[in-house]
């Protein structure tokens, strides 16, 4: 796939990146991702005791090991082999996690993420829309891709979000 354009030192190119599932050995390395996006971009959304539960829920080795068995699936975006976008599905239909490297933003990224695993719930799951859990920061990008609001804002464990749905059309 080719993305949007990246900027440095005067040099403009395409970025080619590929999205597919996750390998066991770069679990490690979502979750690093996903920490490190989580803090600069929506910590300050939560309160201690979300930020906590969000942590607790990343390192948590029960959600690993259902990684491991095939029951929480990974997907990776990689430019070249470094991961720069991730997107996690629990219960084959809804989005648990969806971050994407800082130097990737409005690129494209996660919208190539969300359609890569609309097409696998769609085709592999059987089924006909995905749902996800937004966080304050992510909500008008969730609106821009597709996702209808289900229910208002809603706090749990700390962490703020807004339920939402997406009905999967596969042109």
């Amino acid at each position: 796939m080719e993305f949007r354009q990246r900027r440095g030192r005067n040099i403009i190119k395409p970025v080619r990146i590929s999205i597919r599932p996750a390998y066991r050995d770069e679990w490690d390395d979502a979750m690093a991702l996903a920490w490190r996006t989580f803090m600069q971009y929506e910590a300050c959304d939560f309160t201690p005791e979300g930020v906590e539960s969000f942590q607790d829920f990343i390192t948590d080795t029960v959600l690993y090991k259902m990684f491991v068995l095939g029951s929480y699936q990974l997907f990776g975006a990689y430019d070249n082999s470094r991961m720069i976008g991730m997107l996690s599905l629990r219960g084959e239909t809804h989005i648990s996690l969806l971050f994407v490297d800082e130097q990737y933003h409005r690129m494209g990224i996660g919208r190539g993420l969300i359609e890569y695993v609309s097409e696998y719930v769609h085709t592999e799951e059987g089924h006909g829309s995905i749902t996800v859990n937004a966080a304050p920061y992510a909500t008008g990008f969730y609106h821009r891709v597709g996702f209808v609001d289900t229910d208002v804002e809603q706090v749990c464990d700390g962490i703020r979000y807004t339920p939402m749905k997406r009905s999967i059309t596969i042109i």
